[in-house]
C-alpha cells in the first residue's frame, strides 16, 4: 500500500537501520577515520605546502579517498538495507571505478561554478552595492542548487549513473518535494552542527562524528529510497527498489 513521503517515518526507518547494522557501520566509518587521518598526517611530513605540484598530487590523493570512503559508505548502506534477509560479502561494498570517478566529476564541476563566480566578484569591489545583491543571489541560488542535487551520490551508487544524469535525476526526485527535503536537511545540519558546537567546550565530544556522520548518510540514503517510491506511486519499503 502506498503511502505519502513521511519525514518522521524516515527519520524512524533510518534510526532502526542504523541500531540493527550498528557494529558493521560504525567499524567501516572508523577505519574510514582512520584511513583519511592518517594519510592527512603523514601528507603533513612528506611534502612542502611551497611545492605546487606535490601539493596538488597530495590533494588529488585525499579528495580520491575521501570520495572512496564516502561511496563505500552509501554502498554499505544500500547493502544493509537490501540485503536485511541474506548475508552479504565484503566485495558488494567496493564502489566501483566510474562511481568514484562520476562523484569527483560533480564535486569538479560544482567547484569551477563555485571559483569562477567567486573570481567575477571580486571584479565588483568598486561597486559594494552590486557586489552584495550578486552575493546574496549566489548565495541563495547555491542553496536551492544544494538542495535540489542532495542526491546525486545516492543515485551514482545505487544506479550506476554518470555525473550529468545523476545531477538530472537528483532534480527529479525532489521535484514537490522541496519543504520536506527542506526538513531533512535542517535534521542533518542539527545532527553534525550540535556537536560539533559542543565540542569546541568538550573536545571529547568530537568523537560523536563516527556517530552522527554514518546515521546522517543512512537519513539520506533512506529519504532517497521513499522518495523514489513516492514518485512510483507505490509501497515505500526502502529495500529493493531496483
Amino acid at each position: 500500500m502506498y503511502h505519502p513521503f513521511s519525514v518522521v517515518e524516515t527519520v524512524k526507518t533510518s534510526w532502526d537501520i542504523f541500531r540493527k547494522n550498528f557494529v558493521t557501520i560504525i567499524v567501516y566509518s572508523v577505519i574510514a577515520f582512520f584511513l583519511l587521518g592518517i594519510l592527512g598526517l603523514l601528507a603533513g611530513f612528506v611534502y612542502s605546502p611551497e611545492d605546487y605540484w606535490a601539493s596538488m598530487i597530495v590533494t588529488f590523493i585525499l579528495i580520491w579517498l575521501q570520495a572512496y570512503t564516502t561511496l563505500g559508505l552509501y554502498k554499505l548502506i544500500f547493502t544493509v538495507i537490501d540485503s536485511e534477509y541474506y548475508d552479504f560479502e565484503f566485495m558488494q561494498v567496493i564502489p566501483k571505478a566510474k562511481m568514484v570517478w562520476s562523484y569527483l566529476a560533480v564535486v569538479f564541476i560544482f567547484a569551477f561554478v563555485v571559483t569562477n563566480l567567486g573570481i567575477a566578484v571580486d571584479y565588483l569591489d568598486n561597486n559594494p552595492n552590486l557586489q552584495f545583491a550578486i552575493e546574496l543571489l549566489a548565495g541563495l541560488g547555491g542553496l536551492y542548487l544544494a538542495l535540489r542535487v542532495m542526491f546525486f551520490n545516492t543515485f551514482i551508487v545505487d544506479d550506476n549513473s554518470g555525473p550529468i544524469e545523476s545531477i538530472k535525476q537528483s532534480f527529479e526526485l525532489t521535484r514537490g518535494y522541496l519543504l520536506k527535503v527542506i526538513s531533512i536537511l535542517l535534521i542533518i545540519i542539527l545532527l553534525i552542527a550540535l556537536p560539533a558546537k559542543i565540542s569546541q567546550y568538550y573536545p571529547l565530544i568530537s568523537i560523536t562524528i563516527l556517530f552522527t556522520y554514518p546515521f546522517v548518510n543512512i537519513i539520506l540514503a533512506v529519504t532517497y529510497r521513499k522518495l523514489i517510491y513516492s514518485h512510483q506511486d507505490i509501497d515505500d519499503n526502502v529495500s529493493e527498489t531496483d
